[in-house]
């Protein structure tokens, strides 16, 4: 178990971390502008559930292999790239047929946690931040490294949600006045199709 003063440490890291605007950040900021906060919410709670995910990884060494194989790291990064795109277009088409809100309350919103939770799996290189991140406040006199990364790791994601829960009801709020017309949805496809265009730029293993 690592001190209390490297979790005070780590969480400070990860508060600064989080507010630097990234594709996650802005992922979730998008949905919340698209959809409202109960979309933006559901979108969060599957881009967090990802990162859990991304921590496991990172706690049991998948990362490092990803890390070390070059079509194995291309492979995740261009089928994220593919479907950014796909959510752009979709958006941009929703939004020039239909003056409506593309989410429906009655559809529920498990697929918007999916999706969430795609973006955010399909982002190789998260895997790998945690891989390098988390491991600098492991104390090898504490314990196993494995459960310190997992206990460090689910500090930086209740850093995390907190943060991007105030993100979420920001932009909601900032939604229900452009919903109504096609402006959130152009925006959102927009978003979308540039994150797609950076990640396809940047994302080489030694970027």
């Amino acid at each position: 178990m690592p001190e209390p003063s490297t979790l005070l440490l780590l969480a400070a890291s990860a508060a600064v971390l989080v507010l630097i605007p990234g594709p996650n950040l802005i992922y979730i900021v998008t949905r919340s502008v698209e959809g409202g906060r109960r979309v933006g919410l559901a979108s969060m709670l599957g881009v967090e559930a990802a990162t859990l995910v991304h921590i496991a990884a990172a706690a049991a060494g998948l990362s490092a292999l990803l890390a070390s194989s070059a079509v194995a790291f291309d492979v995740v990064r261009w089928a994220g790239v593919a479907y950014l795109v796909y959510l752009g277009l979709r958006a941009l088409r929703a939004g020039g047929s239909s003056p409506q809100v593309i989410e429906s309350p009655a559809r529920g919103h498990r697929r918007d946690f999916a999706e969430g939770m795609l973006v955010n799996l399909l982002n190789p290189k998260v895997s790998i931040f945690f891989l390098a991140f988390l491991p600098q406040f492991v104390d090898p006199e504490r314990g196993a490294a494995w459960t310190q990364v997992l206990v460090l790791g689910a500090v930086f994601m209740v850093i995390a949600c907190v943060l991007d829960l105030l993100y979420v009801f920001a932009a909601g709020a900032l939604g229900n006045r452009l919903r109504g017309g096609r402006v959130a949805s152009r925006i959102a496809g927009g978003v979308y199709l540039a994150l797609a265009v950076l990640a396809a730029a940047t994302g080489g293993r030694r970027a």
